[in-house]
Formats: structure tokens, sequence, C-alpha cells
């Protein structure tokens, strides 16, 4: 009785998924039309939060101070790092890159703590001198994350509009030719910004990434909270100033015609280990429900609490597998009692239809992105990727069993 209610469970919670992800991909093929008021000059300021960043920093650094644009610099956050990444930093393009060393013990607090920090600085230092905030667009770039060089250009006429409060552009992986496990973390990426973010662009609820988020000054300046900084301490501080902004009343987009790439993780335990901190962070963002309630419009706020409620719904649908393979043992053992088989065509086709429908349209729309990869392949790759997803069911578990211990610390992924 417990196993059927189990899988029936499971299975309506498969289904709700499957209508809510088919009516983003309708959308997500529509045009949005922008409205546009009058151009400014603005100035662009990256901010990278660095701990222990030596090996990647350099190449990062180089493709910023190297961007086809006019009115821009960098800022490198040193977290107390103990290796070479303050000397990096020095060696850069002074005129473009300037250098905040942190040091413990305030140093080291996790990266919403560090990114606070900057805009302090940028705001003590003078580097902003008189500048309207409403004209200062500040990004967050990872010390991995390689920036297209046009992305000042695609990202600059969505805050053109005075309601744009942050624009995030898509993210791509740049080792991703290096095995399947890279490659399904560009798939992952690629369909989370052409088909979820796109489409929610719809609903007013686009959310922020920890990577290539451009946000303007003024509407960071909405979120100040006892002058600590627009970030929160959550381990998904993303995903938390997102869903701040739109309660306040700005409007999130999402950029699709430029990107920023990181080093996608090719170990598959350090892969679990980071999805755990990101599953933990949504855990720790149902604080964020009695505002959403309160405050955020009602389209926005309905597909938001979906959103937020996704820790839930994983950890449940978790349980499929195992009820499966629970009736397929009583199958089994019926079959061998009858003394003739009790399996029909659906034990195949039912759990194919449910498991891997989706994966024919996030073939197609990876497709679309790597042109030499070929539509057969992308949808053989796909089905790869439906697999793939089970990492969140170890990440979700053990992001929870943190929750519930009381583990809060930075698990920062290591580079290669």
């Amino acid at each position: 009785m417990i196993t059927e209610v189990l899988l029936w469970s499971s299975i309506a919670i498969i289904v709700m998924a499957g209508c809510y992800n088919s009516t983003l991909f309708i959308l997500s093929r529509q045009r949005v039309r922008r409205d546009r008021g009058p151009r400014a000059e603005r100035l662009y300021i990256f901010l990278l939060a660095c701990l222990n960043e030596e090996k990647v920093l350099a190449e990062s650094l180089a493709r910023i101070t190297s961007l086809p644009a006019g009115n821009f610099m960098a800022l490198v956050i040193d977290d107390a790092s103990d290796d070479r990444t303050a000397d990096i930093a020095r060696s850069a393009d002074p005129d473009r890159v300037k250098l905040l060393q942190r040091h413990l013990p305030n140093a080291r607090k996790g990266k919403g703590a560090a990114l606070n920090a900057g805009i302090r600085h940028l705001r003590e230092s003078g580097i902003l001198a008189d500048r309207d905030p409403a004209d200062v667009i500040v990004c967050v770039v990872d010390a991995d994350g390689r920036l297209d060089p046009h992305i000042v250009q695609a990202v600059d006429p969505y805050f053109d509009d005075p309601r744009t409060g942050a624009t995030q552009v898509g993210v791509r992986m740049y080792n991703r030719h290096q095995g399947v496990l890279a490659r399904l973390q560009d798939m992952e990426f690629v369909i989370y910004g052409d088909i979820f973010q796109t489409a929610r662009r719809y609903f007013g609820s686009v959310g922020m990434g920890g990577n290539g988020q451009f946000m303007r000054l003024a509407a960071l300046d909405t979120l100040m909270k006892d002058g600590n900084g627009p970030w929160s301490d959550s381990l998904t501080e993303d995903l938390d100033l997102g869903v701040r902004l739109i309660a306040r009343g700005w409007t999130n987009h999402h950029c699709t015609t430029a990107a920023v790439s990181q080093q996608a993780v090719l170990d598959v335990r350090r892969l679990v280990r980071q999805r755990s901190r990101w599953f933990q962070g949504h855990l720790q963002s149902a604080g964020l429900v009695p505002m959403i309630l309160r405050e955020v419009p009602t389209k926005a706020a309905v597909d938001l609490l979906y959103h937020l409620s996704s820790p839930v719904l994983i950890l449940l649908t978790s349980l499929l597998p195992l009820s499966f393979v629970v009736a397929v043992g009583g199958t089994v053992v019926g079959s061998v009692e009858a003394g003739h088989p009790l399996v029909s065509p659906m034990w195949i086709i039912g759990p194919y239809v449910l498991s891997f429908t989706a994966a024919y349209a996030y073939g197609w729309v990876y497709s679309r992105r790597e042109r030499g990869l070929g539509l057969v392949r992308a949808v053989l790759l796909s089905h790869l990727f439906v697999i793939y997803g089970y990492i969140w069911f170890a990440a979700g578990w053990w992001g929870l069993w943190r929750m519930l211990t009381g583990k809060q610390t930075w698990l920062k992924t290591a580079r290669t």
C-alpha cells in the first residue's frame, strides 16, 4: 500500500512538472517586445569575488580588460586567499582592474559578504565619484567566468528601460568538449536559460544566477539592509537577490544573445557537492515566501512559489526509482507464482514516456546552440541528460542533511 502511494505520488509530481515545463517551452518560443527609454552612457563594474583562484583568474581578467567597451572596470575582491590570487590581480591592467583585499577574521564569510564588501569599497574609495546610481551597472562574474566580447553591447539596451533592475545572461561551459559530464552541464545551463528563464519573462519571475548577472546600482541600493549590503548570507545569494529585486518592483530580464562561460566540474563527487550547496540554498530561500506573498504580483508570485518548492518536489520524486524497483520486484514474484508473465508493454512504454518525452524538446533546443552537434546526437545526449538529472537526488538528500545538522559553510568548488 505504501509503495503504491509513493509510486502514484511520484508519477503525479512528474506529470505536474511535465505540464509546467511544456508551458514554459511554448512560451520560450515567443518573442517579447521590450520597452526602451532614452540611451545613456553607463559605467560597467565587474565584481569578482575570489578565494584561491590563481588557476583561472588571469584568463578571466584578460578577457574583461579586452572588452570592446568604453566605460568599464573590474574589482577583484580577494577574500583572504592564500595563493597568488592578489598578485594576479595586481599584474593586470591597473587602469581597468582594482584590487580589494579582505583579511581574516572578517573574510571567508561567503560570497554574499564578499560582494557586499566590494560595493562598500566602490562607494568609500571614490571610484563612483558623483555618478548617478541609475547609470552604474554592476556585474557579478565568477573567477573562472569568460565573458563574450559583445556582452556589454548585448546587455546595455535592457537598461534603457528605467524599470529594469537586473539582466541575467546565458551561461555556458567553456570546457564542454572534455567528456560527457562537462557536456551535460553545458546542456543543463542552455536548457535552463533558453527555455525556463526565457519563458519566465512572461511571468515577471526571471531569476539571477551567480555568474553573469548585471544589476543597476540604484536597484541594489533598494535592497540595502542596515548598511550591510544588498546580498544576503544565503548559500544561493543570487536566487535571494533576484527574488528581492522583483519584490521591490524592479523587472528582471534574461539576455539570450550573449553568455558567460565557466568551467564545468569534471568529477562527479565534486559536482554533487556543488549541487548540494545550491540545494541547501534553495531550502534556505523558503524564508522568502512571506515576502513573495505580500509584495510580488500574483503571476510572478505563483511561479516563484513553484520554483522555491522544487527542493521538496525533487526529494519526493527521488522516491520514484525505489518504488518502481519494488513494484517490478513484486511483479516478478507474482509472475513466478502465476506461472506466466504479468508484464504488459506499458511497463516499458509508460516509464519511457514519463521520463524521456522532454528529451526531444531539450535536444532540439540544444542543437540550435551547438550547430556542429546535430539534432540526432543532441536528442541522444538529452536522453543521457534526463538520467544525469538524478544527481539532484543525491545532492538533495545531502543538502537536506547539511541543513538539518546546521552546517552553513561555503562549499567552494575546486578549479582545475
